[in-house]
């Protein structure tokens, strides 16, 4: 892997730099939900945590290579926009956070409780953010993907996986790569038997397709039910690794996310945005191989009138 731009031992001192209130989170077989999916999963849970998903490793680890007085600049669909906020109220920094104008209400409250500066933009908000930071020199862009410290951050949950002997593949959701890069960087030298297999939506299938296609391909979503992993082109240092790392894709469409919500909710006692359920939603529709899978719930910001419920 001498062509991918991601470092190994950054992995190991982003476990000793992140703020620990993420790290270690639960991973565990539940023998309900092993019934329902007919097979044997690991689950490990992102979610139990003060912004719900797992975006707190990478971009924690990322403002700590930052100067004081730096402000934090992202486009984002959420939790992304949270992390950013969060790690830069940990460090002494800013935040400045672009969101589209029909962001999750449910996102939105929180990154303005965490203290971020949030605007609300019509058309691409990274477009938005890029000009934004370009104005002032102590604004950095961060892009979710393209940031190698981001994945480093995220693959610790790699490291944690790893101590999960048996496990033979692991089903992430992909939306930016960030997650899946990471946690197969690690994976690929420490459990080399493992297969890593990416999960992605029908109606927003860039990744899916710029994985197949070796390079971006932009492609209009859908809808933006699954935000969180709904891009219209990746990013292309994100596409290089994944070619390099990932083993497999699948797509799983909205039907398919609700039904892993609930199922989440039901079993394991958690009820997963529909980004953070996709790799239940893929274990559910898609014959995966594997004695032992392992999955992340990488997301709990739901909008609860999806299934019917309120909060």
């Amino acid at each position: 892997m001498t062509d991918i731009d991601l470092q190994l031992d950054r992995v190991a001192e982003a476990a000793t730099v992140i703020d620990p209130v993420f790290l270690n989170s639960p991973q565990y077989i539940d023998e309900q939900l092993n019934q329902r999916l007919g097979r044997r999963v690991l689950v490990k849970v992102e979610s139990l945590n003060p912004l719900r998903s797992f975006k707190g490793r990478g971009a924690g680890y990322f403002a700590a290579g930052l100067a004081p007085g730096t402000t934090m600049v992202c486009g984002t669909s959420g939790n992304f926009g949270q992390a950013i906020a969060y790690a830069a109220r940990r460090h002494g920094l800013r935040a400045e956070v672009f969101v589209p104008a029909d962001v999750s209400p449910v996102k939105l409250r929180r990154m303005k409780a965490l203290g971020a500066r949030v605007r609300r933009v019509e058309g691409e908000v990274k477009d938005a953010a890029a000009a934004f930071a370009a104005e002032v020199p102590d604004r950095v862009f961060v892009v979710d993907g393209r940031e190698p410290a981001i994945s480093e951050g995220a693959g610790t949950i790699g490291m944690e996986l790893a101590r999960e002997t048996e496990i033979d593949t692991v089903v992430l959701p992909v939306g930016d790569g960030a997650l899946i890069a990471g946690v197969a960087l690690w994976l690929k030298v420490h459990a080399p038997g493992v297969r890593i297999v990416g999960v992605g939506t029908t109606s927003a299938p860039a990744m899916a397709r710029s994985w197949q296609a070796g390079e971006p391909i932009t492609v209009d979503r859908a809808n933006s039910f699954a935000g969180g992993i709904s891009i219209r082109t990746p990013e292309p240092d994100s596409v290089r690794r994944l070619r390099t790392l990932v083993d497999d894709f699948v797509l799983v469409d909205d039907d398919d996310l609700r039904a892993a919500m609930r199922l989440g909710a039901e079993t394991l006692g958690v009820v997963p945005e529909p980004a953070g359920a996709a790799g239940l939603a893929a274990l559910t529709r898609h014959e995966i191989p594997g004695a032992l899978a392992a999955t992340v719930i990488t997301g709990a910001n739901a909008d609860l009138s999806v299934l019917g419920m309120t909060g």
